[in-house]
């Protein structure tokens, strides 16, 4: 990541994390929020109206900019449904893929298409859900009705859903990151993180303070929601080191078997200190860590220039996500090892509360 970048990623969330924005950047807001306000009225008062399906529709997104660990928790979602005897898909935009349109990017039998054709999330989820159609589309009530009518499933998981209205949904969830200032400095786009005024909490069916469990990240994001979403329950949850692999050898071993490895590692999510703070935690002695744009899709200097940062550095090697591995699997091997770490979603609290929101809806 450039020296350039790096300035300006950390100018802006500081602003975002503190008080202070730009003239312009609190301007822009201003009319974003016009812009969120005329859409709510025309929905309101049914202008705009959202469409229904004849299956279940959960929501999985979230009401800030950045990441917040969707990903993990459609996941979760579509492997709670499945156990409740429904046949989900997934429907989701495929953020920054090379393809246009609707597509199927797994069909229940085999993956379709590759990570650039499909973006890095759709393809990562069709890798982990082997049997769940798997479609993306910027149009979601299309790409849902494509899931019906292709392959008959009973429920659709709608990957960042929240501030798609044109489709019905029955559940909305939606996380937050469980940090210092989970809504940033409280202004919307740019001047802030707010993809839409907290207000908006009022749609939600469920909240999930995710990342950790710490009790004071988790009471602020509850002391909001009681205010905006009254009697929604809201729920902790983190992401838990699940297994690991040498690029290369694909042989899967258990993630604390990185533990007491000296690694350089690196990461190109929203949220890259979340990463650093579980390979701290596994006992990983890191050596370094560089953080990369969010879907930042790697070439082959990267790697080398990390490579060289691993061997100045006496690093046994290099480690990174399992989501940034889906974006440079395809580029050769770099000369330093290679580790990629994968996570799932764990709810530290109400689990049978996320089971039975999904039960109900699906009754």
């Amino acid at each position: 990541m450039s020296g350039v970048l790096k300035s300006v990623r950390s100018r802006l969330t500081r602003r975002w994390e503190g008080r202070g924005s730009p003239a312009a950047a609190r301007a822009l807001a201003g009319g974003y929020r016009g812009l969120l306000e005329t859409r709510e009225w025309l929905y309101r008062h049914r202008v705009l109206k959202s469409r229904s399906l004849p299956c279940v529709v959960v929501s999985i997104g979230n009401l800030t900019v950045g990441g917040t660990g969707k990903t993990p928790a459609v996941e979760h979602a579509v492997r709670t449904l499945a156990g409740l005897g429904a046949r989900p898909a997934i429907v989701s935009r495929g953020y920054g893929r090379q393809s246009k349109g609707i597509r199927v990017v797994a069909d229940g039998d085999s993956i379709l298409l590759d990570a650039r054709e499909a973006g890095d999330e759709p393809f990562l989820l069709a890798r982990h859900l082997p049997g769940v159609p798997v479609i993306v589309g910027a149009n979601r009530y299309e790409a849902a009705r494509l899931a019906l009518r292709r392959f008959g499933v009973s429920a659709v998981v709608l990957d960042d859903g929240f501030q798609h209205r044109s489709l019905a949904k029955d559940v909305e969830i939606v996380l937050v990151r469980a940090a210092a200032n989970p809504w940033g400095n409280g202004c919307l786009f740019p001047a802030g993180p707010l993809r839409e005024p907290l207000e908006a909490l009022s749609r939600a069916n469920l909240i999930i303070a995710s990342g950790g469990p710490e009790r004071e990240a988790i009471l602020k994001v509850a002391a909001v929601a009681s205010r905006y979403a009254p009697g929604v329950p809201v729920l902790a949850a983190g992401y838990e080191p699940v297994d690991c692999w040498l690029a290369g050898d694909m042989a899967r071993t258990p993630a604390r078997s990185l533990a007491g490895k000296r690694l350089v590692g690196f990461a190109g999510i929203a949220w890259p200190e979340g990463f650093r703070r579980t390979l701290e935690a596994l006992g990983v002695a890191l050596a370094g860590f560089e953080a990369f744009p969010d879907h930042f899709w790697y070439q082959r200097h990267d790697l080398n220039r990390l490579s060289a940062l691993a061997r100045a550095a006496g690093a046994d090697g290099l480690v990174t996500t399992e989501k940034d591995w889906v974006r440079l699997q395809a580029l050769p091997l770099p000369v330093a090892p290679l580790y990629a770490l994968g996570v799932r979603f764990l709810l530290h609290s109400g689990e049978a509360v996320f089971r039975d929101i999904l039960a109900r809806v699906r009754r």
